[in-house]
């Protein structure tokens, strides 16, 4: 049985395993895909910045009009690195959010209590009126 390889995507940098060349067809592109200098085993106890960096360098040797698409931009073409700034602003977001929903049922607890401070005096003044009335009707 033949032992597995790497392969990528000159073009868009995808990269996937097979047993026989003629099978390594890009997905997305629909070109032919290029075998990594490195065996299985090794590129799997990579990490995937590791591996970003192979194929990145691979890339970049093996066709050099590539290397403004890749070096300039390079958050837009990392998934990654794009996947972990997300994560990061996503975590940002749910902590405003949590302090935004303190602040809401601050307000919240303030309006009722002020309500009730409200309702409170209105109900002594009706009482102080009453009771005035009261004296008044008996003078």
């Amino acid at each position: 049985m033949r032992e597995l390889s790497v392969y990528y995507c000159p073009k868009c940098g995808r990269y996937a395993y097979y047993q026989i060349s003629r099978n390594a067809v890009c997905p997305k592109c629909d070109l032919n895909m290029t075998a990594l200098p490195i065996s299985y085993q090794q590129f799997m106890n990579l990490d995937c910045e590791q591996r970003d960096q192979l194929i990145s360098k691979a890339m970049i040797e093996s066709s050099p009009s590539y290397v403004h698409r890749i070096t300039a931009p390079g958050k837009m073409y990392n998934k990654r690195e794009l996947i972990g700034e997300l994560v990061e602003v996503i975590n940002e977001l749910e902590a405003d959010n949590k302090k935004l929903n303190e602040t809401v049922e601050w307000m919240h607890a303030t309006i009722w209590e002020q309500l009730h401070k409200i309702k409170s005096m209105e109900n002594k003044l009706k009482k102080l009126q009453e009771s005035s009335d009261g004296k008044h009707r008996k003078e």
